[in-house]
This record gives structure tokens, sequence and C-alpha cells, in this order.
């Protein structure tokens, strides 16, 4: 059997576990962080927290310095572990099994989350509870981390379209958490209690992932792609031993020196190159090869991390001063909007890939995003001490985000789908490992810069 007439993705279940996959590996993070004022007001003093929650005019209150700066650590505990995790999987995905890293990877998200459901109903003091918080996002996205990229390495190892799910996935798992962050909002229940449904619906999510991913040895054409270059191998040294053979004994009949200039079996050795499945590949000489592909998708995340949602969720409404406007706006304009324009950017690579892998217009796009920055930050962002408000209506604010989530989704899915297929077949799975690494690494950098662009304001 060769690679054209492999197996095909029947029903494209494939593609369908892939996605599901890519779902689990943004969605915990995801709740999260669209939960922000679920753990904002467990932030505020406990003779506070009634008011809190039982406000309905969208009206702001005094905010806490823990409240105030929630954001900001929340990112930087997400992201640095992010980053961390990921270059240590860089270096542990050829000693440890893929299906430990994945497996175990959701199952230990899944229990971050139940004890998180559970505390819910346990009462604490705003400094411990930030503590227990920001400790169960340095778990999730450490372990998130890991499992995200072991994924996109064995997306490497399948054709360019199947990181397209994963991507498409993880857009998919910000639109649901906020749609049921405002379907909470919609029907009333912004009591404490009601969060515990909340994060029991991402723990079912992590468990159907775990259910897709001990399915996925068992398609054919999975089992295919993955074997498919230790069996070619194998299977051409076989093929290369018995013609060796045949190439002596006729060297013998016809007295041809077997090591002739013009003999065949020179001429038959330089037919087809392989390599040594058990040699691990090089990273540096992979990064040498999408460096280009490495940097732009580190730039993209860089760039929407470092106002994402540090400075987008602090957009105050000119519309919806006293009324439930204000209730709905961070939710609807700034998470969902995001969410669903990211998601449609990454599901338009599954339709088309332009620029191509290697058009300078990609890497000047990426480029170009980095002017959401300044206009985010003259958004009416409240509270403010330097710099004025330019675009203080709720309408720019909202086409500011179509334009910035799109371009999100689009230029980091399109790096991500390219930066496998820049290398060699057997280099693959590193090659996705090095590109979730600098995705990480752009994470990171955002939320870094993050501090500085809130300070600015």
């Amino acid at each position: 059997m060769t690679a054209r007439d492999g197996p095909q993705d029947r029903y494209k279940a494939v593609w369908l576990i892939f996605f599901i996959l890519g779902l689990g590996t943004l969605l915990p993070w995801n709740f999260f962080m669209t939960a922000r004022e679920y753990f904002i007001s467990r932030l505020a003093d406990l003779e506070d927290m009634d008011h809190l929650w039982n406000q309905t005019d969208g009206a702001a209150m005094p905010l806490s310095y823990l409240q105030s700066m929630f954001d900001n650590f929340m990112t930087l505990c997400a992201m640095v572990p992010l980053l961390i995790f990921t270059c240590l999987n860089s270096f542990i995905h050829q000693r440890i099994p893929q299906q430990i890293r994945i497996s175990g990877s959701l199952v230990a998200i899944g229990l971050v989350f139940l004890i998180t459901a559970i505390m819910v109903k346990v009462a604490m003091e705003p400094l411990p509870f930030f503590v227990f918080t920001m400790i169960s996002i340095v778990f999730i996205n450490s372990f998130g981390a890991i499992l995200q990229s072991s994924l996109f390495g064995l997306a490497g190892l399948l054709p360019a379209s199947y990181t397209a799910p994963i991507m498409s996935g993880q857009g998919l798992a910000g639109t649901f958490a906020a749609l049921a962050m405002i379907f909470s909002i919609a029907i009333g229940a912004k009591q404490p209690e009601s969060f515990i449904g909340y994060f029991t619906t991402a723990c079912v999510a992590i468990g159907l992932a775990i259910f897709s991913y001990i399915l996925l040895p068992r398609m054919d054409f999975f089992r295919y792609y993955s074997m498919k270059d230790k069996t070619e191998y194998h299977v051409y040294n076989a093929e290369l031993e018995t013609k060796r053979d045949l190439i002596k004994k006729a060297a013998l009949l016809v007295s041809l020196p077997a090591d002739e200039p013009n003999g065949m079996e020179q001429n038959n050795s330089k037919i087809i190159p392989v390599h040594n499945p058990d040699e691990k590949p090089s990273v540096i000489a992979i990064f040498k090869k999408l460096w280009v592909m490495a940097l732009s998708v580190c730039f993209v995340f860089t760039v929407t991390i470092g106002v994402f949602p540090s400075i987008t969720a602090k957009v105050s409404t000119v519309l919806g001063e006293g009324n439930r406007w204000g209730l709905y706006f961070i939710p609807v304009s700034c998470f969902l909007l995001f969410n669903v324009f990211d998601w449609t950017g990454r599901s338009l690579t599954a339709l088309f890939t332009w620029p191509g892998k290697d058009s300078w217009l990609l890497p000047a796009m990426v480029g170009l995003r980095v002017i959401f920055i300044p206009l985010f930050m003259l958004c009416n962002v409240q509270p403010r001490n330097y710099l004025p408000v330019i675009f203080s209506h709720d309408a720019w604010y909202i086409v500011f985000m179509i334009f910035f989530s799109i371009s999100n989704g689009y230029l980091a899915s399109l790096c991500m789908c390219f930066g496998p297929k820049k290398v060699l077949a057997h280099e693959a799975e590193t090659a996705g490992a090095v590109m979730a690494f600098f995705l990480s690494l752009g994470l990171a950098l955002g939320a870094a810069i993050s501090f500085l662009f809130r300070i600015l304001i």
C-alpha cells in the first residue's frame, strides 16, 4: 500500500476527533477566563459580596487591588507555565509515550476543574482564594501546554489539513464558554452557586475528549499515517537488500564488479534517500527551516495576549449605563465576539490558505496586527490615568474586536498549518512541538507586556 492508495478518513472521524481534542485543550482555560466576574466577586470583602452579586443595573463598584489586577495576574499565571511546559515537552516528547502525555494531561485538568467546582461552596477570605485560583490556573495551563504541544506534534504526522481542526476546536472552546456565561446571566443565575454547574460542564467536555482520544488508535486512517514513516523504512530496506542480492548475482554472471562506477548497485542505491527512524531529529536544524512561521505565530499571540483580556475586559460601555446592557457588554462584546470571530478565522484555513507558506505577505500581515494595541488602549478603558479616550463609543470597540479576533485566528492557524510542512516527513512531529513552543512563547510575552500596557493607560 502506498501513500496514494492509503485508507480514507471515513465519515471524517479522525478530523472530528482532532476537533474535539482541540476543544479540550483550550476549554478549561476559557472557562476560567470567561468566569472572571465570579472570581472577582469572590475577591471582594465578604460583607460586599452580597451587594455585588445582587446588583442588576450594571453600575461599577470600587475594586480592591486583587480585583483590579486579577486579569493581569491570571494571564501571567496562565502563560508562563504554558511556555515552560511547552518547552519541556519539546525535550520529553521523545522519552515519554504520547499516550501518557495526552491522556494524563486530560485527566489532570479534569480533576482540577472538579475541585474548582467543589470550591464554589467553600467560603474563603479573598487572599487565600486568590492564591488557590492562581495555583489552579498554573496547574491547568501546565498540563494544557503538554497536551497542546503533544497534539500539534501528533497532527504533524497527518496531512496538513489535520492541524486546522485543532485550531478550529480551540476557537470553539472560547465561544462555548462565553455562551455558557451569557446564558447564566440571561436566566438570572448570577449567584456563585450557579457556577457549580458551569465548571462541571467543563468536566463533561474533558471527559468527551478523553473518550475521543481512546478511539483514535482504532482508526485505520490514523494508524496508517502515524506508522507510515517506520513502515516505509523497513519495507524499503527489505526491498533494497533483495535488490542488492540480485545485483551481486548478476555481477558474477557477467563478470561485472559490484563497485563499478557505472554499476547497477550504485545507481540503485541513489534512488530513494532514507532515514533511520531511531535517529532523533535536530531541533535546531528544524528551527532553521521553519523560523519564519515560528516567529510569526509567536508575534501573533504576543499582540493578542498583550491586550486580551487584560485591556479589552476593562473597557466600559457608554450605552449600558443604568441598564442590563452593562451586564452583557463584556461577556458579549469582549469574550463572545472574540471567540466567534477567532473561530471563524481559524476555520477559514480549511477553505483556503492564502498567502502561501513561502510568501512574504504572511509575516507582513502578522506585523500589521501591532496597530490593535494602541487602538484598544485608546478605547474607553477604565480606570485610566494618562492616555485620552478617543474611541469612546461601543461601536468602535466592537469593530476593532471583530478585526482583531478574525486576524488572530486566521494568521495563527495558517502559521501552525504551514510550520510542520516546511520540514521532512520524519521531522514533522518535532516541528509541531517547536511551533507549539513558539505559540506559547508568544502567549507568555504577551502576558508580560500586558502589565506595561495597563500602566501606560
